[in-house]
């Protein structure tokens, strides 16, 4: 007891208070960001091309279609779409087609299919699908490599070098699991023209299937509030914001001035983003704002210190360890109103943006604070070139969409003014290129099974501890708090979330 009072308490209560002050530095980030976002809506800021731009008001709040007028003759300048992917064999043919139905002129427009698959009858069902298009006059090329190095970032360096890529001003990047809408190019690259500083226009997206169960409602809520008001705020008023590696329109000369895609980071998109702002070039999302002072202040503090560092430290630290740890050593206070109020106040603006969401605000927290381990350890792997930092894990995509979202599908299949060829692929020329490729013996199947996850495992033990302890000396806000966020941990831990693996 005496130890405990001499030196566990002091040095706990030191920790806390730091923790806390951490804490109010990134709820005040968060509240500066909400009223960023009640500001742009507010005065209506919003993207305008400059041809658009002059037919309005000349404040940024042009006319409500942002096409008219800004696509005349000779406005279309040569762009370059980028489809990497990677054993994609569910999704790979609504990409491809979504990609290669973009309204803008054939000549001026190239589609690279950048297959980075192992497996090789997928690699033919990729490479079959292309064919179809090119004899649908699509100009669409198959690329393979055979050694994957550099991953995604290789990927997209090695097809950067191509010797025609220098015919091209722009280039677009869509992940294999994403569909863009057929006037895409068409609101996005108009937002180049007269603005030579500009290097990235970043576009929105957004999960088809994030009604589907509880996981992905509560992932779709930090997607909104990415989009809505991170990204949207950052873009108006500090030009600058992380590429979402996906649904973007770079300048080619931008990536070419940051010195090109780099393979010593499997985070490609941030890691291109930083060289770009730090080289001068702007990034536009929602608006182009000319405020530019204090660049590297906010960068540097703002973005990875605050946002990066900061708030994967304290949420863990906080959250996991120092308040079950108050349990034990009640020399050390932690204030209820930093355990309920203002964590509470913080998610209601998070899922502001995701109004439909309010229902699930607490499922919300106790995940944000689950989740709080997977991002403190992916801090601390990057901050010291772990093992873990290099590591390339392709998630697995289902191949489907809402039910909503395939009726929109069929619904544009029958209105294409293209003449479309059968989707399936040429079965006797596919079966051709796979006698290449010696069948290996059929592996028995594995049961599926749940993996454990020692370290969410270790603090549900912790928390729920705490929270018997907390019972047991009638301190009722703690032991909710101790409860349900133990019981969130022994659900990940023990893999009842999400699905089995083999």
């Amino acid at each position: 007891m005496r130890a405990r009072a001499a030196y566990l308490g002091p040095a706990l209560q030191f920790l806390t208070n730091a923790c806390v002050v951490l804490f109010m530095i990134q709820s005040a980030d968060r509240l500066i960001l909400c009223l960023g976002c009640f500001w742009i809506k507010l005065r209506g800021i919003r993207p305008v091309p400059n041809a658009a731009a002059a037919a309005g008001n000349g404040n940024g709040k042009g006319s409500d279609d942002v096409e008219a007028g800004a696509q005349e003759e000779g406005d279309f300048p040569m762009v370059l779409v980028q489809i990497p992917m990677c054993n994609e064999k569910e999704v790979y043919q609504q990409s491809i087609g979504a990609v290669c139905n973009l309204d803008w002129p054939r000549s001026n427009f190239l589609v690279q299919v950048l297959d980075d698959s192992d497996d090789a009858a997928t690699s033919a069902l990729i490479r079959e699908e292309v064919e179809k298009w090119q004899r649908e006059g699509v100009r669409v090329l198959y690329r393979h490599r055979v050694i994957r190095d550099g991953y995604k970032a290789g990927n997209l360096k090695s097809a950067m070098n191509c010797s025609y890529v220098k015919d091209y001003e722009f280039v677009v990047i869509f992940d294999a699991d994403f569909q863009p809408q057929e006037d895409f190019l068409k609101l996005t690259v108009p937002h180049f023209k007269g603005k030579e500083d500009v290097g990235l226009v970043q576009a929105r997206w957004s999960f088809v299937n994030k009604d589907e169960n509880l996981l992905t409602r509560l992932q779709n809520i930090n997607l909104c509030f990415h989009f809505e008001v991170e990204q949207q705020v950052n873009g108006a008023f500090l030009n600058f914001f992380g590429f979402n590696g996906t649904a973007g329109v770079w300048r080619i000369k931008a990536l070419e001035d940051s010195g090109g895609w780099m393979e010593r980071t499997t985070v490609e998109d941030m890691d291109i983003a930083v060289r770009a702002h730090l080289k001068g070039w702007k990034f536009l999302y929602l608006n182009d704002v000319e405020i530019g002072f204090w660049k590297k202040f906010n960068l540097i503090f703002l973005f990875f210190l605050l946002r990066k560092l900061i708030l994967p430290f304290y949420s863990f630290t906080l959250f996991c360890v120092i308040l079950p740890m108050t349990m034990f050593a009640p020399e050390a206070e932690l204030p209820a109103w930093v355990v309920c109020y203002i964590p509470a106040t913080m998610s209601l603006l998070n899922i502001l943006p995701a109004p439909k969401s309010f229902p699930f605000i607490v499922p919300y927290l106790l995940f944000e604070n689950t989740m709080s381990v997977t991002k403190f350890n992916a801090m601390i792997s990057g901050l010291f070139q772990l093992g873990s930092a290099y590591e390339w894990v392709v998630t697995k995509k289902s191949g489907r969409s809402s039910e909503g979202d395939l009726v929109a599908l069929v619904e544009n299949e029958k209105q294409s003014k293209q003449l479309r060829v059968g989707s399936a692929p040429n079965l006797d020329s596919l079966a051709a290129k796979e006698e290449l490729y010696p069948k290996a013996e059929p592996k028995p199947k594995k049961k599926k099974h749940n993996r454990l996850y020692r370290k969410e495992l270790a603090l549900s033990f912790l928390l729920l501890t705490a929270a018997a302890r907390s019972l047991l000396s009638v301190q009722g806000i703690h032991f909710y708090f101790l409860l349900f966020q133990g019981v969130s941990f022994l659900v990940v831990g023990l893999d009842l979330i999400g699905e089995q693996v083999e």
